[in-house]
């Protein structure tokens, strides 16, 4: 694939404008002072757009003439998760994350976190930021949206990365113990959980690693930042239909990716989406659970190159 070199960022160039219209008006230094925060204040909120009714927040690498990668994150989490990717592609690719409604940084709307809502944010958030058909990569909960994405708008996607997720309803014997970890939240947060609930997102390597001890400290930090709220995520995600008899809609190109440690979705579901896909790949992590990208992001950067490339 021919991509062209980097240039900087549009929020960079408008800084520069900003600082020579201003320098050049010779006003005083605090009148100066106020018009240059308040311009970079407008620049800084600019990664969030209102889609659907609501405030979803981005990050936007930028650069034209580039294909695009968009990031969707796993339940709980934010586009945070995907950093060692960004940093990997952004020279080549122009790379879009996002935080779900209801997660990380986008507004916490009353209703709306069922797949079929969530894919049709991803839908609108393609098409206002003018990037189909582009490379689209869904991990756990983004692997719900990303299915159904392919599936049912293939204008809009230029090839498929799904990471640790399922096609199938949520396992029943998984409902008891995840409506308890999602009441306890509900009524006292997510702080007498995150021992429980880091023991599903992380695999036992991870979890084992003395080395990693401050990532993982900083990954708590992040659990602990959902607030009660959250709880309407976890239903969203709970009480999801399977989309089994979608997948052979799927047409375009598939990476299919899984931690051999993941025990939120096993093994045997990515190998069940990989059967069902024509054109796919399936790609064991070992050593990593049910956050790849996290926990061995360097196994899983080779492995989106070499799909990307072909």
């Amino acid at each position: 694939m021919h991509h062209d070199a980097c240039k900087h960022p549009p929020s960079k160039i408008r800084r520069c404008h900003i600082l020579h219209r201003v320098f050049n008006k010779n006003k005083h230094p605090f009148v100066v002072s106020r018009i240059i925060l308040n311009s970079l204040s407008n620049i800084i909120t600019m990664p969030h757009i209102n889609i659907n009714g609501f405030d979803l927040y981005y990050e936007d690498t930028g650069g034209t003439g580039k294909e695009t990668i968009v990031f969707s994150h796993g339940l709980l989490w934010s586009g945070k998760m995907f950093a060692a990717q960004v940093e990997h592609l952004k020279s080549c690719y122009r790379v879009v994350t996002y935080d779900h409604r209801g997660q990380g940084q986008s507004e916490v709307t009353y209703t709306g976190y069922d797949m079929d809502t969530l894919t049709g944010d991803a839908v609108a958030l393609i098409n206002a930021l003018g990037v189909a058909p582009c490379h689209f990569a869904g991990l756990s909960m983004g692997g719900f949206v990303a299915m159904r994405l392919a599936a049912r708008h293939p204008e809009l996607v230029k090839s498929l990365i799904l990471m640790e997720t399922s096609a199938q309803p949520e396992p029943q014997e998984n409902i008891p113990k995840y409506n308890l970890l999602n009441n306890i939240v509900k009524l006292l947060g997510t702080w007498p959980v995150k021992g429980a609930v880091m023991k599903i997102m992380f695999g036992q390597k991870f979890l084992g690693d003395a080395s990693r001890e401050t990532l993982r400290n900083y990954w708590v930090n992040e659990l602990l930042k959902n607030k009660r709220s959250i709880t309407r995520a976890v239903v969203g995600v709970t009480t999801r239909k399977g989309v089994e008899e979608e997948l052979p809609n799927i047409k375009c190109p598939t990476l299919v990716i899984v931690g051999d440690q993941d025990v939120a979705t096993v093994p045997d579901k990515a190998k069940f989406i990989h059967g069902k896909i024509p054109q796919s790949k399936l790609v064991i992590i070992p050593g990593a659970g049910h956050s790849s990208s996290v926990e061995e992001p360097k196994l899983v950067n080779n492995a989106i190159d070499e799909f990307l490339a072909k």
